[in-house]
């Protein structure tokens, strides 16, 4: 995806080996330097990309600018982990060249070395991205965006651009063009890709992910469009069992569906940049809204996978062995509206909690659910149990795990008497400046809500200070929070995952303490703290 533009200078591919050092002192401890989520050692960062599970790897891409902390001429950034949790940085992958920047994109495993790039009788890792052409747009064309591929035969560490590129031509009138997500369809037995169009989505399909053709084009009249539509996703997934082991479809039907996210920016319900979702069914062709699934497209309007401000451009990863089972998640946590002056000095941008993406069987129809990756409970630390009983009036938490600690994992269940309850409750982080963050929930309106107008540094944007709600009905007013605050960031998720909001907040000090605040009678069911520990951020030099 791109931003604002800037003319610079084109930039050529080159090896480089990945040397580890040890890291200095001050590594990863800057003012609100996240820490437990992923963020670059400096400068910018935006969209994940080319997600891909390899020989034990899992590989984050994104777009990066490694000369500045506002966005820049594109490349893609590198780094790998083994558990999904700890990273290591790996030099720039990709560099901008003679035809444009690299933008988003996507990676596979060519597993039977279709486009015939592999090496030695092992497949190739293949990345194909959007050339962003500088010239041709400063000159006022409209084809200045294209696809094109790359090839790595050295686990993903060096990679060569394909001699025929680019491998999917600008029609000639779309200046929107980009952001391709493949996946191979077993079942057409072709790889499928999904790219941006402006106001759509255009699929194509390809025996080798060489050639190119257009199959249909999906979304002119439904979902949100006040903004560009940009990194599409689609892939297949199966339908869970409801909790009583029951299946949500009949034996005879498939419980296999197919799910499209897709970013727009503005347009998301809380403002600024947001990413919506379809489901449906894909024939090999055409990717069709289910609509005998109630409630599975409102009127023609959007679903939205996270009502947070801050979680944008997610894809999945591809290649996730299947006996893993699992559909993962991550996204870029900022926001177009602020993204470029939010106060840090080093670096900008984090990306969320990796997580792992199910297909329910709900009242109001089939629902993604999101929930944080199993891998994070390594992170956990000293911890207390939240004491169960009746519960009013403010309670200070912040002492239960021993200390005070700016990093908290919090799980909590709530049950009260929806004929009486009709004020606002929840929880609180917050510092002795007086700054805060709540965490919510509005029985009036039914809506989970996070505020950060007093969260602390807010004036960098006009648009920052908010208080962020999202439709939420909880079933038998049975509340489940499961809530991850980082050094500037808050992730919540409601229900098993049922609604999830992101926010990020720059206090001016640490939020070390954690309060319950409401003045209505409410049950605490369950809960417990955790104190979260660092995750390990492994330097690499050339």
């Amino acid at each position: 995806m791109r931003k604002r533009l800037y003319l610079a200078p084109m930039f050529f591919w080159c090896g480089c080996t990945a040397v580890q050092q040890p890291a200095h002192p001050g590594y990863y401890s800057e003012e609100h330097r996240p820490q437990f989520h992923f963020s670059p050692e400096k400068m910018w960062m935006n969209d994940p990309n080319g997600m891909v599970y390899y020989e034990g790897e899992y590989h984050l891409f994104y777009q990066y600018y490694p000369d500045s902390t506002v966005w820049g001429p594109m490349h893609w950034g590198h780094a790998v982990s083994r558990d999904i949790a700890h990273w290591e940085h790996l030099p720039v992958a990709l560099y901008p060249d003679s035809l444009g920047y690299i933008f988003s994109g996507s990676a596979v495993v060519d597993w039977d070395n279709r486009s015939g790039f592999g090496k030695d009788g092992k497949p190739p890792l293949v990345a194909i991205f959007t050339h962003h052409n500088m010239p041709g747009e400063k000159a006022g064309r409209s084809d200045f965006q294209y696809q094109s591929i790359a090839y790595s035969n050295d686990r993903g560490r060096t990679w060569t651009k394909y001699a025929g590129n680019p491998v999917i031509p600008n029609p000639g009138n779309i200046r929107d063009f980009r952001d391709p997500k493949v996946i191979w369809d077993a079942v057409s037995s072709q790889w499928v890709l999904a790219l941006a169009a402006g106001d759509h989505v255009k699929l194509y399909g390809s025996p080798d992910l060489k050639n190119w053709t257009h199959l249909s084009d999906f979304g002119h009249d439904l979902g949100a469009h006040s903004g560009v539509w940009e990194c599409p996703d689609l892939f297949p997934i199966e339908v869970e069992q409801d909790e009583s082991g029951g299946d949500p479809k009949p034996p005879t039907e498939s419980r296999q569906k197919w799910v499209l996210l897709l970013s727009i920016n503005p347009g998301a319900p809380n403002g600024g940049s947001g990413t919506q979702y379809f489901i449906g069914d894909f024939d090999g062709k055409n990717f069709k809204v289910d609509t005998s699934l109630a409630g599975s497209l409102q009127n023609g309007h959007a679903l939205w996978l996270d009502y947070g401000r801050d979680n944008y451009a997610g894809v999945t990863w591809s290649d996730v062995p299947a006996s893993d089972g699992r559909r993962l998640f991550m996204g870029w946590m900022s926001n177009w509206d602020y993204a470029q002056v939010v106060p840090t000095a080093a670096w900008r941008s984090a990306m969320t909690l990796p997580r792992s993406l199910s297909l329910k069987n709900t009242p109001e129809g089939l629902r993604l659910h999101s929930t944080p990756v199993d891998e994070l409970i390594s992170l956990r630390g000293n911890s207390a149990k939240i004491p169960s009983g009746p519960v009013k009036g403010d309670s200070d938490w912040s002492n239960l795990t021993g200390s005070p600690a700016a990093t908290k994992e919090i799980l909590l269940e709530l049950v009260w008497d929806g004929q009486r309850q009709t004020q606002t409750f929840g929880i609180e982080l917050f510092n002795n400046k007086g700054e805060k963050v709540a965490i919510g929930f509005d029985p009036a309106k039914q809506e989970l809500f996070i505020d950060r107008t007093k969260s602390g540094k807010t004036d960098f944007s006009p648009k920052f200070a908010s208080r962020d709600a999202a439709p939420y009905r909880p079933e038998g007013n049975r509340l489940r929070l499961h809530v991850f605050a980082d050094v500037s960031s808050v992730e919540v998720f409601a229900g098993d995952g049922a609604r999830v909001m992101t926010d990020i907040f720059f206090p001016s000090e640490s939020f070390t303490g954690l309060r319950w605040y409401g003045d209505v009678a409410l049950t605490v069911v369950g809960g417990e703290i955790w104190e979260l520990k660092k995750i390990r951020m492994k330097q690499a030099r050339i």
